[in-house]
C-alpha cells in the first residue's frame, strides 16, 4: 500500500514537472483558436480581431479554425479531446457552455469538467429582425400578426441565443411560430433577406451592417437596457416586460491546461482587449468588451450562466432533443 502511494506521489510530481516544462517554453509554435461557428459569424469576427493581436503579443501565429455544426457540439468535443498543452484553444459562447446541457439529452462533453476557463472577452447583443415583406413595424405588431396568422411565421435557430430568445418570445406572447434549424448565422441572415424566413433573432456580430439597412426590418434588441450600438431601436421588453437576453463570449482550453499558461493567456487577452484599436474594431460589429478579472472569476461566471440558461430554457418550455 505504501509502495502504491509512493508511486502515485512520484507520478504526480512527474506530471507537475512536465507541465512546468511545457509552460516555460510555451508557445514555440502556432496556436489553433477553434471557433464553433462559421466564418462571418459574430464569434468568428471577434476571434479574428482578438487572435491577430494575441499573436503579436505571443510571438507565434494564432490560426482561426472554424468547426461549425451541431449547435457548437462538434467544436466543443474536438477541444475537450485535445492535448492540454496550450496549442488548442476555444473561443466559444453560451451556446456550448450554458445552453447545450439543457438542450440536448446526450451531450458528449461536460462544459465544466472538460475545459479550463481562461478569460471572458465580452458580450454580443442580438436583435429581432423580420423580412421587409411582413406588414409589421414593431414587436407588438409582430405579435398581433402572428396571432392572426398561426403557424405562418418561421424563424431561424443557428445558435442557442436565437433559439432561446425566439422560444421565449413565443411563450411570453402566446403565439404559434415555427423554428428552422440552421448551421450558421450568415446563411440564416441570407434566407431572412431572401424571404425564406420571416423572423430571425440575429447577433450583432454577423448582422449589424444588415440591421442598419432596409434589407431587413429591425424591430427590437434583446437586452432590456437597450443598446448603445442601435440607440433608436427599442428593447423587446417594451412589448414583453421582463424579457432580457444577451450572449457572452470567452476563451477556454482543454481540462488540465497548466496554470502558468492559463495565467499568461489571461494577462495577454486582457491587454489585447484594453487596446483602443481592438475595442474600436469590435464595437463596429456590435461587440461589447467585458473582460473577466481573473481565470477564477471567469470560471465562477461560467457556472452561474450554466444555471441561468438552464432556468431560461425550462421556462420557455424547450424540450431537450
Amino acid at each position: 500500500m505504501k509502495r502504491l502511494a509512493a508511486r502515485s506521489a512520484l507520478a504526480c510530481i512527474a506530471l507537475s514537472a512536465s507541465a512546468a516544462a511545457v509552460a516555460q517554453t510555451w508557445p514555440d509554435r502556432a496556436i489553433s483558436l477553434v471557433v464553433p461557428f462559421a466564418a462571418g459569424s459574430g464569434t468568428d469576427n471577434v476571434a479574428r480581431q482578438v487572435g491577430q493581436k494575441l499573436a503579436e503579443r505571443l510571438g507565434q501565429p494564432v490560426v482561426i479554425e472554424n468547426k461549425p455544426g451541431a449547435s457548437a457540439q462538434i467544436a466543443a468535443e474536438f477541444v475537450a479531446q485535445a492535448k492540454p498543452d496550450g496549442y488548442t484553444l476555444f473561443m466559444t459562447t453560451n451556446t456550448s457552455h450554458s445552453a447545450n446541457p439543457s438542450l440536448f439529452k446526450n451531450l458528449r462533453y461536460d462544459p465544466i469538467k472538460d475545459f479550463t476557463p481562461v478569460a471572458r472577452t465580452g458580450e454580443l447583443p442580438f436583435a429581432l429582425a423580420v423580412n421587409p415583406s411582413l406588414p409589421v413595424n414593431s414587436t407588438k405588431e409582430l405579435i398581433d400578426y402572428a396571432k392572426a396568422n398561426p403557424g405562418k411565421i418561421s424563424y431561424a435557430t443557428p445558435n442557442s441565443t436565437s433559439l432561446v430568445a425566439s422560444e421565449t418570445i413565443r411563450m411570453m406572447a402566446g403565439i404559434d411560430i415555427v423554428g428552422v434549424q440552421y448551421k450558421s448565422s450568415p446563411q440564416a441572415l441570407t434566407d431572412l433577406m431572401g424571404g425564406q424566413l420571416q423572423m430571425y433573432v440575429v447577433d450583432f456580430g454577423s448582422g449589424l451592417s444588415t440591421l442598419r439597412t432596409d434589407k431587413v426590418r429591425t424591430l427590437a434588441v434583446t437586452p432590456a437596457r437597450g443598446s448603445k450600438i442601435l440607440p433608436d431601436v427599442p428593447p423587446i421588453a417594451d412589448a414583453l416586460p421582463g424579457f432580457d437576453l444577451t450572449s457572452w463570449n470567452g476563451v477556454f482550453g482543454p481540462a488540465g491546461l497548466p496554470k502558468e499558461i492559463v495565467e499568461r493567456l489571461h494577462r495577454e487577452l486582457h491587454a489585447v482587449l484594453a487596446d483602443p484599436e481592438v475595442r474600436d474594431k469590435l464595437a463596429t460589429v456590435g461587440f461589447e468588451v467585458w473582460p473577466s478579472e481573473s481565470p477564477d472569476d471567469f470560471a465562477s461566471y461560467v457556472a452561474e450562466q450554466l444555471e441561468l440558461w438552464g432556468r431560461l430554457i425550462k421556462q420557455a418550455g424547450i424540450e431537450p432533443r
